[in-house]
């Protein structure tokens, strides 16, 4: 048999399986790949801390309370510089240089522990090594702490501070491990130098970082706890007003739409179930049912606010000054005489205002026929250009017989004040000396409506009145 491309296969398939020596170049790579996640996870940390550069305190509500820890650090560089480069001098008999130096790099750094505490251990450790390999030449009858002087140590610790008052457990656990690492293999150097004081800057600093990190995570749990708090607060009172908003849909939905509903059927099959009415009559029916079907769509609206959770505003239009003449039309045929006087051209009106004008009449008119039945109604809508004003004015009532009620709840007072305020003008409303009653309102325009003043002038001096009585009464 001779080999082929089946055995030619083979043969490079298991000349591909065999192991290739690694390569210098891929062991370090290699190395770091199969490193733990937790460790690389840790060298993570001491890269990138863990919190933006802000300083402690910095939510405080007191400006002093604020500006304390930049004082506190300020003090301690103040402090630890001199004294550093005193005792390095004297005690250890470094070169005054090169004591200022290593001063500057540990004291120094120490100005951004209140918002770069991460950053300045990179700076304060090695510099923290350095000092420590250059005062190995010592001599055990020195009777000095190596490697770690004491202003240098203590300096350490207010550094271990701030870390555990910023950077999470991981950071913490491997800077300690890093400080105790460093002090062992220091101490290994110089064995009968040492005297066991490279453990000590190892226990003190995990007991401070210890202490520390509980404060942290005290603070950080009253923090959390305070928040969710809030939340819940915010939560129930919006749970109360959803209830609430229900609750007034479900009233409004079984009481007044039920009524509305069987008055709107009443008048529609009126003209059917009564025999002999006059075309009058039958007409009269008509706008009640009419009325009566626009209440139930208005209604509906309201309805599908009140129960809908983000509620927005109504998207149908909305009536304006433009319907105010047919209110005038249905008050006539209620039965009370009633007079418009409206500009041809009022220019421009904000839609809020447009809206209040209207509900403004409306209401003032509803009142004239549940309380003075028969009195005459005078109905005004002027502008000078800045202001848009409504007044609505009444005689006392004429026709015999108690009104239609005697006593209000005031909520369409309150209504019409509250639509006033919402849109910055005055409400006037009372009764007058003759036993009628006056509502007058004064509304701002948009700041557009003041460039076309003299055009609203120009079309008030050409204004129509519209004058619709109540038809006389056949003999």
């Amino acid at each position: 048999m001779t080999p082929g491309p089946a055995r030619a296969h083979t043969l490079g398939r298991v000349m591909s399986s065999t192991p290739r020596p690694p390569s210098p170049q891929a062991s370090p790579m290699r190395a770091l790949r199969s490193a733990p996640s937790g460790v690389r996870a840790a060298l993570r940390g001491l890269a990138h801390p863990s919190h933006p550069p802000v300083a402690l305190l910095a939510g405080a509500p007191r400006r002093w309370q604020r500006l304390l820890p930049y004082l506190a650090v300020v003090a301690l560089t103040a402090t630890f510089l001199p004294v550093t480069v005193t005792v390095l001098t004297d005690q250890y008999g470094m070169n005054a240089a090169l004591a200022g130096a290593i001063a500057t790099g540990s004291a120094a750094p120490l100005l951004a522990i209140a918002h770069r505490p991460l950053q300045a251990w990179w700076v304060i450790f090695p510099v923290d090594v350095v000092c420590a390999l250059n005062l190995a030449g010592l001599q055990p009858e020195d009777s000095v702490t190596w490697p770690w002087p004491p202003p240098i140590l203590i300096g350490y610790l207010f550094l271990m501070l701030a870390l555990a008052l910023r950077e999470p457990r991981r950071t913490l656990l491997t800077v300690w491990l890093l400080t105790g690492g460093v002090g062992l293999v220091l101490g290994q150097l110089r064995p009968g130098l040492s005297e066991g004081s490279n453990v000590l800057l190892f226990v003190l600093s995990g007991v401070v970082l210890v202490i520390g990190g509980a404060v942290r995570e005290r603070s950080e749990a009253q923090r959390r706890l305070v928040e969710q708090e809030t939340i819940s607060e915010a939560e129930r009172a919006q749970r109360t007003l959803l209830e609430e908003r229900a609750r007034i849909a479900r009233e409004l939905h079984d009481v007044v739409a039920h009524h509305m509903s069987v008055i709107t059927v009443q008048a529609d099959s009126a003209p059917y179930r009564i025999e002999g009415l006059p075309e009058a009559a039958r007409e009269e029916f008509g706008t009640i049912a009419a009325s009566a079907r626009e209440s139930l769509t208005e209604m509906r609206r309201l309805l599908a606010v009140l129960r809908s959770e983000n509620a927005a505003g109504e998207r149908a239009p909305q009536p304006g000054l433009d319907r105010v003449q047919q209110l005038v039309e249905a008050t006539v045929r209620a039965g009370v005489p009633a007079e418009l006087s409206l500009p041809a051209g009022l220019g421009p009106v904000p839609q809020a205002v447009d809206l209040s004008a209207y509900r403004i009449v409306q209401e003032a008119l509803a009142n004239v026929v549940r309380h003075a039945p028969g009195a005459s109604v005078r109905v005004s809508v002027t502008s000078d250009g800045g202001h848009l004003t409504v007044l609505v004015v009444n005689g006392p009532a004429r026709k015999a017989g108690s009104p239609l009620e005697t006593a209000g709840t005031g909520h369409g007072l309150v209504g019409m004040r509250e639509r006033v305020r919402l849109t910055g003008g005055t409400l006037d409303a009372g009764p007058l000396p003759d036993g009628g009653f006056r509502v007058a309102a004064r509304l701002p325009l948009a700041p557009a409506g003041a460039a076309h003043s003299t055009d609203a002038a120009d079309a008030a001096d050409s204004a129509h009145t519209t004058e619709t009585t109540a038809p006389e009464a056949p003999a």
